[in-house]
């Protein structure tokens, strides 16, 4: 494995690549074309803008944003300045992101009002009880500043793009350049958010050193390189978008295609358009593409390079990848944010080992798979994944803005997803400890999902469970006893969460109860509800 450079921080692993390769483009999105010069120059006045409105190193900035090449210039320029992004989902709406807003302190927000004709600005004055006295939301008070990446908008501390950049002539660019150069390996640079079986979304901090690190090599075994082009599908306000697109593909000098909204039926054409080489997504999305009866006439020679995450893949669709799409490699991994990339399988690897395994340890990460009362045991038995190493994070960002624990005193992240390791070391993910589901490819939390459904003013409790989905993998469906002397009707709580709720979280379906089942010591009982989910109308397979 070839080491990473010494960089340590992202605004140094920018200046050498602009440095060693100028005109490389590293972004294309549409008629908008940015090189690895253009990148830090834009990146630089984005940072003396910031600078100029009084962004201080360690300060929160967020972004809500689509993917597209102001998502890239904006977060570098962001980490000039010393500051640590924090990135917003699109699919977030108004208590969401108010939430993570408040929590983390972020003291400016950049946002692309509009986006799918929908008021990010709007859902946020709701959330947020409207503008204060002397900053945008009354209810966010560390936020002094939001500028818009793109759409029209106004009130007290609201920027244009242009206003905004504009200010950058008030900083010498020596400042800026000083600035960026006296950010250290160890300060944190982005703060991720995810969600467990409290409910609560927690903020995971991270370092530029270790993220570097973990996704230079993470791009070695996918086989990413200089003039590889590679569409990130996957949201840059994921942990996937942000560190294994915009990172890996700057370090790598590679070129990003940002996918603002990704249209399956189109993926075949986009491949041959943009002579795209390397693809990320769920097993379903390759299966698709298979199934396509336009795929014979297809040029798909540019593509040398699957990554299929995560997942259970059969053994059978990794050798059609290989044969008939003529992908090099089919790459599988198992990471989470709090442990950045654990595991990958490797070039040479059978179809085998792709489809069934989450591949071996990643060089600097530690692994081992414990029973229920910490014991580490040997291949072939089932038990709790538990991850060391530099890419274990510094821990979960509170409300004091320092980052607590997170991981047990001897160094080890408890991923609550239970795994097995074989004799030659390749992970299994076999179930989750974690009450969490995947859809479409985003985790979702049933906890998360109850307190949220709890916000209805109509709703006392709530229960929600995963129901299988040919789509979407698996979809959630809600239990709601309403409060007294009020009524719920299952499409108005549903019309409720669309409103309010990002669309994986929304549940499928509501049953409305007079009580939710429990347990001998008071706990919902979800395997109660999940067995009368077969006696209900629209359950999958009737």
């Amino acid at each position: 494995m070839e080491p990473v450079p010494g960089w340590g921080t992202l605004p140094r692993m920018l200046r050498d690549r602009a440095a060693i390769a100028p005109d490389a483009p590293v972004v294309a999105d549409g008629e908008v074309t940015v090189t690895a010069q253009t990148l830090r120059d834009q990146a630089a006045s984005v940072a003396r803008a910031l600078i100029a409105l009084g962004v201080q190193p360690g300060d929160r900035v967020a972004v809500w944003a689509p993917n597209t090449w102001k998502w890239v210039v904006t977060a570098f320029g962001i980490w000039d300045t010393g500051a640590i992004i924090v990135p917003l989902s699109t699919r977030g709406k108004g208590i969401e992101s108010e939430d993570l807003l408040r929590r983390t302190g972020a003291k400016a927000l950049f946002v692309h009002e509009g986006f799918l004709g929908v008021s990010q600005l709007s859902m946020l004055a709701e959330a947020a009880q409207g503008p204060g006295d002397d900053h945008p939301f009354h209810g966010l008070p560390d936020l002094r500043d939001v500028i818009l990446l793109d759409g029209a908008g106004q009130g007290v501390g609201v920027r244009s793009w242009t206003d905004f950049v504009s200010r950058a002539d008030s900083v010498h660019r020596t400042e800026a350049e000083r600035r960026a150069l006296t950010v250290r390996p160890e300060d944190l640079f982005e703060i991720l958010c995810t969600s467990g079986t409290t409910g609560t979304p927690k903020g995971v901090a991270l370092t530029g050193e270790q993220i570097l690190r973990a996704y230079w090599d993470w791009s070695e075994v996918v086989g990413l390189h200089e003039g590889d082009r590679y569409p990130v599908i996957s949201p840059f306000a994921h942990g996937f978008g942000i560190n294994a697109g915009i990172i890996a593909c700057v370090a790598r000098l590679a070129t990003i295609l940002p996918i603002a909204v990704f249209d399956p039926d189109g993926a075949l054409g986009l491949i041959e358009k943009e002579r795209l080489s390397i693809l990320a997504g769920p097993p379903n999305l390759f299966a698709r593409l298979l199934s396509d009866p336009e795929l014979p006439g297809r040029d798909l020679t540019s593509l040398r390079v699957a990554i299929v995450g995560a997942a259970a893949v059969p053994t059978e669709l990794v050798r059609a990848m290989r044969q008939r799409l003529g992908t090099e490699r089919v790459v599988n991994a198992y990471g989470l944010i709090e442990g950045s990339v654990v595991t990958m399988t490797r070039p040479g690897d059978p179809a085998e080992v792709v489809a069934s395994t989450a591949g071996r340890p990643m060089p600097g990460v530690r692994l081992r798979i414990t029973s229920d009362d910490g014991r580490p045991l040997p291949p072939g038995e089932r038990g709790e994944v538990h991850v060391g190493g530099y890419g274990v994070m510094r821990g979960y960002w509170d409300a004091s803005g320092t980052p607590s624990a997170g991981v047990d005193e001897e160094g080890w992240l408890h991923s609550g997803d239970i795994g097995v390791l074989d004799e030659r070391g390749n992970l299994t993910i076999v179930d989750r400890k974690k009450d969490m589901f995947i859809v479409g490819g985003f985790n979702a939390y049933p906890a998360e999902i109850e307190n949220l459904l709890q916000r209805h003013p109509a709703i006392g409790h709530a229960a929600v469970v995963a129901v299988p989905d040919q789509t979407l993998g698996e979809v959630a469906w809600g239990f709601v006893v309403p409060r007294p002397n009020t009524g719920l009707v299952e499409g108005e709580v549903i019309a409720w969460a669309r409103q309010h709720m990002s669309n994986y979280k929304v549940p499928r379906r509501v049953i409305v109860m007079s009580e939710l089942p429990t347990t001998a010591n008071g706990k919902t009982d979800k395997t109660a509800l999940r067995a009368q989910l077969s006696a209900l109308p629209g359950q999958p397979g009737q």
